[in-house]
Order: structure tokens, then sequence, then C-alpha cells
């Protein structure tokens, strides 16, 4: 599989994700880089914009098994993971395995479930496995986690911890449509499409998870200059060395930053990476992984501009 035939899997998948999800580019190329680059995305927007359509979407375009979970306050690990059961029809027991073992999950408004559910996402996320009753059971491959949070409204939510912030590959901000882009979401309902029944519209798988992997491969040889790895390293650091964070990025930022480059590289179909793919993919990046001074936010700042700010000074190679 070549360069040319990523751009040309992935304007497929685009073209059908379009017939039902209108508008949104900049957050499905970045949902597509994630896929790419095999890592989580956490969404966050205000609820009614699509975010858990987008990702129903996504699963049945790719032709992959997918599970949505709402996270509740008295979500279980169990509920998520699975449990043993006693059958007594063998006398034997038996493992019942949770929503967790699906291609793509979707973790619903995931800061609302307690810490003791989301450390059992946390290990799922984190080693592709889960431990039940003492024993490891590997999940399906593909895996990937699509998470969602409403930003506006924090009562009886549960903020998730740093650690589980650092293992989503990105942060999307999903924001409302455009004026004209609504005013097509308000035909095609006008016209009969009702979200909850995806297979009137048609959709049909345009890819497979033999196929995700192959083009996962052609995306880890995509190549980088040592300019643009540096500048990669400059941007990582500087947030290290801002006035107005308290923590930084860690290394695993940077190797993040430098795999989705790679992913956004292929999707516009180049076999490099220039500095305008790290730009691009900083913000989303690096977004939830800085933790602000109290004075950041008294002064109405937040991490995006902090980061507007350091990539503005970070030199970019030429």
């Amino acid at each position: 599989m070549t360069i040319d035939s990523v751009g040309d899997s992935l304007q497929r998948v685009e073209a059908q994700i379009g017939r039902v999800i209108i508008g949104q580019q900049r957050v499905i190329e970045q949902a597509l880089c994630a896929l790419l680059a095999d890592g989580h995305i956490l969404i966050e927007g205000v609820p009614g914009i699509a975010k858990t359509l987008l990702v129903r979407v996504i699963a049945q375009t790719l032709g992959l098994q997918f599970r949505r979970v709402q996270f509740t306050p008295d979500l279980m690990p169990s509920d998520l993971i699975g449990t043993t059961i006693f059958d007594a029809q063998s006398g034997e027991f038996r493992v019942r395995y949770g929503p967790i073992f699906a291609n793509i999950v979707l973790a619903d408004e995931v800061n609302r479930t307690p810490p003791k559910t989301q450390s059992a996402l946390l290990e799922a996320m984190e080693e592709r496995k889960v431990t039940i009753d003492g024993v490891s059971h590997a999940l399906p491959r593909p895996f990937m986690v699509f998470a969602t949070q409403n930003p506006i409204e924090y009562e009886g939510t549960y903020p998730l911890p740093e650690a589980q912030l650092d293992r989503f590959l990105l942060k999307v901000v999903m924001d409302y449509p455009a004026e004209d882009e609504e005013r097509a979401i308000l035909r095609l309902h006008d016209e009969g499409f009702r979200t909850h029944q995806l297979e009137q519209v048609g959709l049909e798988p345009v890819m497979d998870a033999a196929e995700l992997e192959r083009l996962r491969a052609v995306v880890r040889e995509i190549q980088v200059a040592d300019e643009v790895r540096d500048y990669i390293l400059q941007i990582v650091r500087r947030t290290r060395q801002n006035e107005y964070l308290l923590v930084g990025a860690s290394p695993r930022a940077g190797v993040a930053l430098l795999l989705v480059s790679k992913a956004l590289a292929a999707i516009r179909g180049r076999a490099f990476v220039t500095p305008d793919d790290v730009k691009q993919m900083a913000t989303p990046v690096l977004r939830h992984r800085l933790i602000l001074k109290p004075e950041a936010e008294v002064e109405g700042l937040n991490a995006d501009r902090i980061l507007s700010s350091i990539l503005e000074a970070t030199p970019v190679p030429r």
C-alpha cells in the first residue's frame, strides 16, 4: 500500500461520513488522525452537536464493532469490563464480557463516573487489556476509545485525573456548525433523516480492520526531518518554561505530536511531515496535558491561548 492509496481510502471514508455529518471537517480530520495514529480521542462540546452521532457513523463506515457506554455516577467497573458468573448448566464459572470488548467504544459523558470506573477504563486505554477477577483479557484489535464530555455542566461530575487525560492522544473541541451547515442539517431532518435510523441512510462500510492496519503501517513510514523533530521538541519544552503553566507537556506528549503529524501528512497525501502539520496538530495534542497556574485563569487565559503564544514564539524551520 502506498501513500496515494491512504488518501484514496480516507476520501471514501470522508464521503460516507459526509452523508450524515454536515460540516465539522476539522473534527472529522482530527478523528481520522487519531485512528491512523492508533490513539484515543476526547471530544468536548455542548449537547446536541452530534458528538455521539459522529462516532457511530465513523464505526459504521469502517465496518468496526461499536459499543456505546453511558457513563453515570453508579456505573461500576464490572459494568464496563465484565465479570465472572456461575453457569448453572455447565457447573462452571465463565466470563461475561462487558461493552469495552469492541473495536470502537464510545464513553459518553466520561466525567460523570467515579474514579474507580475511570481507572478500569484507563487500564483498557493504556494496556489494551482488562483484568477480570485477577485474569488479564486482551481487547480486540483495533481498539479505540472515543470519550465525550460537556464543558458547561459540572454538577455531579468527576474531573478526569491528569494521568487519564494524558492517555488521550487528542482532545478535540467540537463547536456549533456554521449557519449554512446548520441550514443543511435542518433540511436533512426535514426530509426524514433520523439519527437513530442510520440504516435508512444507506451507509456502507468502505474499510475493514485489516485495511486500517495496512494504512497505519504506511503512516508509520512517513518521513520526519531532523529539523521538524527539533521543532516538535522546542514546542514541548517551551510549555515547561511558560510563566503561566504549572505543569508542561511530557515526553509522551512530544511522541503523540510526532505520530499525529505523520497521520495528518498521510491524509494530505504526503510521505513527509511539514512544520505546518505539527503546528496544526499541536493544540489538540497538548491542550489537555497542561496545568495552568491560578494567575493565568485570573487573567482570562486558557490552554489554547497559551499554546497559540508558544507557537508564535517558536521559530519555524525552513
